[in-house]
């Protein structure tokens, strides 16, 4: 895969960037009116990387249509660090435990479960008279999200908490947790299978009471396209921004927290993505810097974007690499920053597959590659 001179690069992505970086952007034309030539012309703008990324380790495969990644770091030791899988099969649906070596722990698998879709994980979360990290995923067909304790993934939820007052056509799919700094609150932001045009995202105050988690809804905010659906959602808790893929369309931006107010602060990635924007995370190198990761579904590939933003602009997101990667067809991705031993000593990239399983690649690895395409070597 052929790229830009480093300086022409910068200039058409540039160009191209311009209007992601302010609010609201533009939505451009439907996937299914682009022409090839014009898909062709959006990847030439991009910074493209002509190595394509290998994982250190594909999973076992599960057993129905694996989907979404997450990375949960274990405080006591790193090495027993796992990654949680959601099978989104109507019959073998769950949660699956997975170990560093891509190896399902089957005691601490949660199944069966209707049609998962989603999973994030959160850090202390007050539970009784201490906290436990929780895991909590969305169970599509019972228009519900379950809570788990971690890491023995103890349904601590009293058997799901409702979200969309239940509506079939809102059965909710993506999910977030957001653990607000000044107060160690945390909340669950739900995407649905369809929604209003504002307001389609509902954020959920996770509370602990007689020993169940229970969610209390403070507001529903964001835009929809109308296009597809929005699934993928990653927070970044210490900035306190949340980030939504609205497929087909671009990335965007709002305050995590419900009390800085509910309007779109950027919408960026508008050009450049085959088919779906989907997968997101946030890579933390420090307190302020690092990258937003987002899977280029139709390409097999990721984007990177700066988090801190751009050219002293907080919400400017221009795109810094594309880099090719093994992993077919993605849908949900994590990334972790912090050391999972010696075999993921910079943290961890977690994708899903759609051969069923995932793939875990080394950060140092994709770090190499966004630094090669902007070295322009």
């Amino acid at each position: 895969m052929s790229r830009l001179s480093p300086l022409l690069a910068f200039v058409v992505v540039g160009m191209l960037s311009a209007c992601d970086a302010s609010k609201g952007g533009h939505k451009g034309a439907p996937p299914s009116d682009r022409s090839a030539a014009a898909d062709s012309l959006a990847d030439a703008a991009l910074p493209l990387s002509s190595d394509t990324l290998r994982p250190a380790v594909i999973t076992d495969t599960l057993p129905g249509d694996s989907d979404d990644p997450a990375i949960w770091v274990n405080a006591d030791d790193a090495t027993e660090s796992v990654v949680l899988g959601t099978d989104k099969g109507d019959s073998t649906g769950g949660v699956y435990v997975v170990d560093l070596q891509g190896h399902i722990d089957r005691r601490r698998s949660v199944t069966p479960l209707k049609r998962m879709n989603n999973v994030d994980v959160e850090y202390g979360f007050r539970f009784g008279a201490g906290a436990t990290d929780i895991a909590v995923a969305t169970e599509r067909n019972r228009r519900a999200i379950r809570v788990f304790s971690l890491p023995e993934m103890k349904a601590i939820d009293g058997g799901g908490i409702s979200v969309f007052n239940g509506a079939e056509s809102r059965a909710p799919m993506g999910i977030a947790l957001y653990k607000r700094p000044r107060d160690g609150q945390v909340f669950a932001i739900v995407g649905g299978k369809s929604g209003p045009r504002l307001g389609y995202l509902a954020q959920y105050a996770l509370t602990a009471a007689n020993g169940t988690v229970i969610g209390t809804l403070v507001r529903e905010f964001g835009a929809y396209s109308g296009r597809k659906e929005i699934e993928a959602i990653a927070v970044d808790d210490a900035l306190g921004y949340v980030y939504y893929s609205d497929e087909g369309v671009g990335v965007r931006k709002y305050h995590a927290d419900a009390d800085s107010g509910s309007t779109e602060l950027a919408l960026f990635a508008t050009t450049g993505v085959r088919e779906d924007h989907e997968g997101l995370a946030v890579y933390q190198r420090d307190a302020t810097t690092g990258y937003l990761v987002l899977s280029d579904q139709g390409a097999n590939r990721i984007q990177i974007f700066p988090r801190e933003g751009s050219g002293g602009n907080p919400h400017a997101h221009p795109v810094l690499a594309v880099i090719p990667v093994v992993a077919q067809q993605t849908d949900g991705l994590d990334v972790t920053s912090q050391s999972l031993g010696t075999a993921f000593p910079s943290g961890m990239l977690a994708m899903m597959s759609n051969r069923g399983a995932f793939h875990f690649y080394r950060w140092e690895s994709v770090q190499a590659a966004i630094d090669k395409v902007r070295s322009g070597r």
